[in-house]
């Protein structure tokens, strides 16, 4: 089997096209705002509508003290720089496949192992305690990381209302499936729809948040609206997006991408810088919107926070 190191990746599939291409782009947006200044319309808006501040999607949050005070990724490349094999396994394309993508009405099923089950609607769930801005270092297992302000609140605090039982030991993430608006699952890439799982102390974490929001206002679509999981410790396939099920259990899920290379992809997914992917290093990542790497921090530095909850564990055996 040919194992790919790390120099041997296309930059493509690390460095953003935005970042790559800055150059050009500066002259075009440029130019734009002089024709923008001169029609009356804002600079913003003409270069990135998708990403327009609208009163109606901002979110009111109070800053949390879980932030990092690392320089945040600029938005433009963190809402087109994705990873959502829902829409296109191309990391520039699901920006434009999601412009239409649905989020309301939608509902959230709370079941399992669990005293209260119940749907939720999705406005429910985000009223369900005080948001907050949370500044999170995201960690993708190919490489590249971002600083986020994601905007929710800690997932423990729906798991407390929901009031497991006490011999649920898992929680079970599921992802809408809907062909008819996700293109990318009308291919085979994965098993749809998209599974992810944690176990009951690792939901139960502080850092582990619930997430509707970045930047200030609601989610993007490309960034997994309406709901979606954020977990800084793990590497970001764990975070899952569009939650339409969240089931609790005594057994461990077996997640989308353990089960579809199990060689390549655990169920704990924890930052580790000791231990490679079967095709790469991880002991560096480039931030998108700079060229040079840096060296990954073991459970991207949130040690302090989780590493208790992996004691006496073999982390290069349970990855």
């Amino acid at each position: 089997m040919l194992i790919k190191k790390a120099e041997d990746i296309r930059s493509s599939e690390i460095t953003p096209k935005s970042l790559y291409l800055n150059r050009r782009r500066f002259l075009a947006e440029a130019a734009m705002a002089g024709a923008a200044a001169a029609i009356g319309v804002g600079l913003r808006q003409t270069i990135s509508p998708s990403t327009t501040v609208l009163a109606a999607n901002k979110i009111d949050a109070r800053k949390s003290p879980l932030s990092t005070t690392e320089t945040i990724t600029p938005s433009k490349d963190v809402t087109h720089y994705n990873n959502y094999y829902e829409f296109s396994t191309e990391k520039d394309e699901p920006a434009e496949l999601a412009k239409n993508f649905r989020t309301r009405p939608w509902k959230v099923k709370i079941d399992g192992l669990v005293e209260k089950k119940q749907e939720l609607d999705i406005d429910s769930i985000i009223k369900m305690a005080p948001a907050e801005e949370r500044i999170y270092r995201h960690r993708c297992v190919e490489g590249w990381s971002i600083v986020v302000p994601w905007i929710g609140f800690s997932l423990s605090e729906l798991i407390k209302k929901a009031n497991p039982a006490s011999k649920a030991k898992y929680v079970e993430f599921t992802s809408l499936l809907d062909m008819t608006q996700m293109p990318g699952q009308r291919r085979q890439v994965l098993e749809w729809p998209y599974l992810e799982g944690l176990r009951m102390d690792e939901a139960m974490n502080p850092l582990a948040l619930l997430c509707f929001g970045m930047y200030g206002e609601e989610l993007p679509n490309q960034d997994g609206a309406p709901l979606r999981i954020v977990l800084p410790w793990k590497y970001g396939f764990k975070s899952a997006k569009a939650i339409v099920r969240i089931r609790f259990t005594d057994k461990e899920p077996l997640n989308s991408w353990k089960l579809s290379a199990p060689q390549e992809y655990g169920f704990y997914a924890n930052v580790n810088p000791n231990v490679d992917h079967p095709r790469w290093s991880q002991a560096k990542e480039r931030r998108l919107g700079e060229f040079l790497k840096r060296p990954t921090l073991m459970f991207n530095g949130y040690g302090d926070q989780v590493a208790s909850l992996y004691s006496g564990m073999d982390l290069k055996k349970e990855f």
